[in-house]
């Protein structure tokens, strides 16, 4: 059987760490798998989905690298929600229920000072026609209900093991609105069999979802496709993720620089036996994945461990890769110049301020001028690669500075900083006339 998954975003919004984790782990998984990854867009609420939501998903996916095979919108299918819905009436196992939101709260709270469960009490199956047309007349429209079983209802969990629910625990879920929209779950399932989708990876908080839902497949005559509950992510202390860090979007991430492979090797192996290392790419994730390296608890998101990876997929970006984005900040120097300063980058744009170490303008600090007249009396009047040690030496020579006092006032007079990348790379590629003027105290 060929894997076949599927990522289900409402366009309500944009996409964030906690369900781009999930996308990615449907994505790993059947790549890993040789299957197949389905885009569906949610759109069945038209009122609130839109168009710039829509394309926002389609661009954060693209960038990432987690590309799909094939792509549906809810909204064109409406057809086949209202087709399955028939079925489960004609069934028995779709039944109108006319109940105010305010009668509903009234009997949970009856039944809780009873002891007993909130679940609906099924009031809609006892309806006759007569009641059902008084209310019509009163203006109520019908929500719609799926009549569960009222039995255990187990399954082999990818990421868990054995499950159970119990649904005569559970209130019979409503599938269609007072409105006539219809809800996640009806549409999700009638899409899953007709896409003909094998595994369905989530979060292990819709766990009691799936005891409904697979109740619904089999109404429908389809096939249960296998299951998967992931932990859920939670925040470095380990409490759940805040909601600044919980709605933390992918192009605010884009934005702030971050890498898309530190981004996904970051939510793809948190949580795993795997090193919290950068992948050599997307596709090399998801070769890596399985389940088996799962573990049980939640998997902390520490923004941290994500600034650590970024710097490590820029510190090993090679020249051809790095090349164009060089071009596009006008920072493309060279490749000697990318080598010698990717492993003083924490994000891409830092290189920017590398190139003006080169380019200029700088302004020099110098707290001791005699000792940069010293220096600028020692500096070799050709410059080359042996420029650094060269004139290092000659400097100690000069001055007797060594180690710290030496090394650390030419780098404050030559580039302004305190640290940075190498300085036997970047001196000959700042030039003698630059370096000159620089030891002058001169803005170049």
């Amino acid at each position: 059987m060929s894997v076949k998954v599927r990522f289900a975003p409402s366009p309500t919004g944009k996409l964030h760490v906690g369900n781009v984790r999930t996308a990615l782990v449907n994505w790993m998984f059947a790549k890993g798998q040789g299957g197949s990854f389905v885009l569906r867009i949610d759109d069945t609420d038209l009122a609130r989905s839109t168009a710039e939501f829509e394309q926002g998903i389609e661009d954060d996916l693209t960038w990432l690298g987690l590309v799909w095979d094939e792509r549906y919108n809810q909204s064109k299918r409406f057809d086949r929600y209202e087709e399955a819905a028939v079925r489960l009436k004609a069934a028995g196992r779709l039944y109108a229920c006319y109940d105010t939101s305010e009668e509903l709260d009234r009997r949970r709270k009856v039944q809780l000072s009873r002891g007993l469960p909130p679940i609906y009490d099924r009031a809609g199956l006892a309806l006759t026609d007569a009641e059902k047309a008084a209310y019509e007349a009163e203006g109520r429209k019908p929500h719609w209900r799926f009549k569960l079983d009222g039995r255990r209802v187990a399954w082999e969990d990818l990421s868990r093991g054995h499950a159970e629910v119990d649904t005569a625990s559970m209130s019979d879920p409503v599938l269609i609105r007072e409105d006539g929209l219809f809800l996640y779950t009806l549409p999700s399932v009638v899409d899953d069999i007709d896409m003909a989708i094998t595994h369905v990876i989530r979060g292990e908080d819709h766990v009691t979802n799936t005891g409904a839902q697979i109740e619904i497949f089999e109404a429908l005559g389809g096939p249960v496709p296998a299951f998967a509950h992931m932990p859920l992510l939670v925040g470095e202390d380990g409490q759940a993720l805040s909601k600044r860090l919980g709605s933390l979007s992918i192009a605010e991430m884009r934005d702030k620089g971050y890498e898309p492979i530190a981004i996904t090797s970051h939510l793809g192996r948190i949580g795993t036996s795997d090193p919290l290392e950068v992948g050599e790419s997307i596709d090399a994730l998801g070769a890596s994945f399985a389940f088996a390296k799962m573990g049980r608890s939640p998997a902390r998101y520490d923004t941290a461990d994500l600034d650590r990876l970024n710097a490590q997929a820029l510190h090993a970006m090679p020249y051809a890769v790095a090349q164009p984005r060089l071009v596009e900040l006008n920072a493309d120097l060279g490749e000697t110049f990318w080598s010698g300063v990717r492993g003083n980058l924490q994000k891409f744009a830092d290189v920017v301020d590398m190139a003006k170490i080169v380019r200029g303008p700088i302004t020099p600090t110098i707290d001791d001028a005699a000792f940069a007249q010293a220096a600028l009396a020692a500096l070799p009047a050709t410059i080359d690669e042996t420029l650094w040690p060269v004139w290092t030496a000659a400097v100690k020579e000069a001055t007797g500075a060594k180690g710290k006092a030496l090394f650390m006032p030419l780098r404050l007079m030559i580039t302004g900083q305190a640290h940075g990348p190498d300085m036997a790379t970047l001196a000959p590629m700042i030039g003698r006339e630059r370096i000159v003027k620089r030891l002058n105290g001169e803005t170049a």
